[in-house]
């Protein structure tokens, strides 16, 4: 791999500067959860070095749609958890999944 865990988590950290992540009152230290999360990413893309470029840049988009979908969806059902309207943007979006054919 060409970066280090602690190298990305302070990539994350400035991507984060741009869209803040909300850690709320979890009971975990955020620089800990980042390291956390940079280690896993990092021997995730230690084990695509047998892959063709094709083929990892499709896993890592892969990942990447999962984890926004996932996202997405968390973020729903923590607004009608809490009787909060959602944006417009992602009602729009919900809409448009539900008028889908």
């Amino acid at each position: 791999m060409t970066i280090t865990p602690e190298q990305l988590a302070v990539l994350m950290q400035e991507v984060e500067a741009a869209d803040p992540i909300d850690f709320a009152d979890l009971p975990f230290d955020e620089q800990e959860l980042r390291g956390l999360i940079a280690n896993h990413l990092c021997e995730m893309a230690d084990a695509m070095a047998s892959f063709t470029p094709e083929d990892r840049n499709l896993a890592l988009l892969a990942v990447a749609a999962k984890l926004v979908l996932e996202n997405l969806v968390l973020h729903v059902q923590l607004l009608r958890r809490h009787g909060l309207p959602v944006g417009d943007s992602v009602e729009a979006l919900l809409q448009r999944l539900q008028n889908k054919p």
